[in-house]
């Protein structure tokens, strides 16, 4: 019979499971309280919400929220990145707290959309330029073949205008 907190429990991981864009699944074995605390705390100034869950709850919160390919990166003990926002941020968060902390965290693999990832490809995603640098180098690419055209009009009347005024300067000598 499950107990009324288990079953608050798997409502409130069915809520995270529905309304977020990505969930990151981590092995969080070996990882210190004081460890625990400063990523928890890295997290959530972040936005990202950071739960360790027990497997066979989150397996059911999955099928009762529709995403029953989040069962896929859930084994072992789990700790659960939730964003809702950017789905880069919490892959770059968790990827930055491993690498300048050293810590024992691994990070086993995430669920994007539908779309599940290896945790080689959650570290290439923490990897990519942010999203505005991205915008920009796209703005950039976008905008050269408009200036090339707008070089090419307008190079005969510069033309036209650097002939007519060398012809002035002559007349005047």
């Amino acid at each position: 019979m499950p107990t009324e907190e288990k079953i608050k429990e798997v409502d409130d991981l069915r809520g995270y499971m529905e309304r977020c864009t990505i969930v990151v699944s981590t092995d969080f074995s070996g990882l210190s309280v004081e460890e625990m605390t400063v990523l928890r705390g890295i997290l959530r100034g972040k936005e990202i919400q950071f739960r360790v869950i027990k497997n066979r709850l989150a397996h059911i919160a999955a099928d009762a929220a529709g995403r029953p390919e989040i069962k896929g990166i859930v084994q072992g003990p789990t700790g659960i990145a939730f964003g809702y926002g950017d789905p880069v941020e919490p892959a770059r968060a968790l990827a930055d707290f491993i690498r300048d902390s050293k810590s024992s965290l691994k990070i086993r693999g995430a669920v994007m959309g539908d779309r599940p990832l290896t945790a080689d490809e959650v570290d290439s995603l923490a990897n990519l330029p942010s999203k505005d640098v991205l915008m920009g180098q796209l703005m950039g690419q976008m905008q050269g073949p408009i200036s090339g055209l707008v070089n090419v009009l307008n190079a005969p009347l510069s033309s036209l205008a650097r002939v007519l005024q060398r012809h002035l300067e002559n007349a005047e000598q």
